[in-house]
């Protein structure tokens, strides 16, 4: 959520700023509804205080007391609908976008950097759902007959590298003190809204328990950022650093296309979330730390990649700056997403009421931040092709060996 007193100030930002995402927010109707609150707000209070009598009303007075309750109720319903309408097109702005975005949608993502060196194997590559088969790694046929389409058993070898990958960036992000944590897998509405995980029509990602105020989590992201909910954290515990594991569950409504195949978008798979709560005025900094820290592990699994800088037509509603890290694909000869890495700025910790108190004993909100170091579905593709031999085996990463247990697949 935005700050109602900037937008005030300032907005043709905002409405740019949603413009160029896409989003369709009018912003004259909700100062237009803000005017509206806080002049009904001023009348509320005015009536409130004429009730406010001393001693025994008079026979005159009661009846204008009763007048004056009468109109109050009414006040009272109108500004409660006013809000409403004023809530729903406040919470519907996106944030800001940092200066150096790109226009333009996807087409227009920037890339800022390259590393590794991209395979142009002398043999065929082959791609990952094929290999997976040969070597009974993913079971897709009977995670359907259990759980219905883009459900998967991960089996055998697979199972094993998974946790060998995962214990490598929970390495990684120790070093880097962050405090490991296991997440609920299902939160409230209040906290999924609160990160900004509620699109609507194709983009919706949640999936919802019928009957209950449960939804089970897209990322740990979601668990993480409502760890901290109506609280006023310590600006000495700051910067608050977490890497939540979990599940992530996902609808992918409509976003399958041609990327439909394998295993490259699920349901369901295991991912490693890096999230920082940081001071405002520390969010630039710890952006870029926390995309070293991607960086750090595709390294240490020797995956070729490029970094992007996401455009304004692509972000989420909440990013006010996004990069993505994306790994080559030999069997595609091209780049795929793999990581990506969002400065929230203060958007989501105001939606869920997450301060400090500066010195000057005001109350200011955090900024967040997020940044995945693994999603294994896609690391698995990343890893069997990249480090794919003539005769179809896979070599594990010099780095990854001690967890695996041995260097080949």
């Amino acid at each position: 959520m935005i700050d109602i007193k900037q937008l005030r100030e300032n907005p043709k930002a905002y409405q740019d700023s949603a413009n160029q995402r896409g989003v369709n927010v009018n912003i004259d109707k909700l100062l237009e509804l803000d005017r509206e609150r806080v002049e009904l707000i001023g009348r509320v209070e005015k009536l409130r205080s004429e009730l406010n009598v001393s001693g025994k009303p008079n026979p005159e007075q009661l009846t204008k007391l009763q007048e004056t309750k009468g109109a109050l109720e009414r006040l009272q319903l109108q500004l409660t609908n006013t809000e409403a309408a004023y809530l729903d097109l406040l919470l519907q702005v996106p944030n800001l976008i940092a200066e150096g975005t790109p226009e333009g949608g996807e087409e227009a993502n920037r890339t800022d950097k390259t590393w590794g060196e991209r395979r142009k194997p002398q043999f065929a590559v082959v791609d990952h759902l094929t290999l997976s088969q040969a070597n009974d790694w993913l079971d897709f046929e009977r995670g359907a007959k259990v759980a219905g389409s883009k459900f998967l058993f991960l089996k055998g070898a697979a199972v094993k590298l998974e946790r060998a990958v995962m214990h490598l960036a929970m390495d990684v992000t120790e070093q880097d003190s962050f405090t490991l944590m296991g997440v609920p897998h299902l939160t409230t509405e209040r906290m999924v809204a609160g990160t900004g995980y509620l699109p609507r029509g194709e983009e919706r990602q949640i999936y919802k328990i019928e009957g209950e105020d449960l939804n089970l989590i897209a990322t740990s992201e979601i668990p993480i950022t409502g760890y901290h909910a109506d609280e006023i954290i310590d600006p000495a515990d700051l910067p608050l650093r977490y890497a939540g594991i979990s599940p992530s569950y996902r609808v992918e409504g409509g976003a399958y296309g041609r990327y439909s195949k394998g295993y490259y978008r699920v349901h369901q798979f295991n991912k490693l979330e890096m999230y920082v709560f940081c001071r405002p005025d520390e969010s630039e900094a710890w952006h870029r730390q926390l995309l070293d820290l991607e960086e750090q592990i595709c390294r240490k699994l020797e995956i070729p990649y490029r970094l992007v800088r996401i455009a304004a037509g692509d972000l989420g509603a909440p990013a006010y700056k996004k990069f993505d890290v994306e790994y080559w694909s030999p069997v595609e000869e091209k780049y795929r997403e793999l990581m990506s890495c969002s400065n929230c700025t203060d958007y989501q910790s105001r939606r869920l009421n997450i301060r400090i108190r500066t010195p000057e004993g005001r109350t200011e909100f955090v900024h967040t931040l997020n940044g995945t170091a693994i999603g294994f579905s896609r690391v698995f593709i990343a890893l069997l092709e990249n480090h794919q031999t003539a005769d179809g085996k896979v070599k594990v990463p010099e780095a990854l060996q001690p967890y695996y247990g041995g260097s080949e697949l």
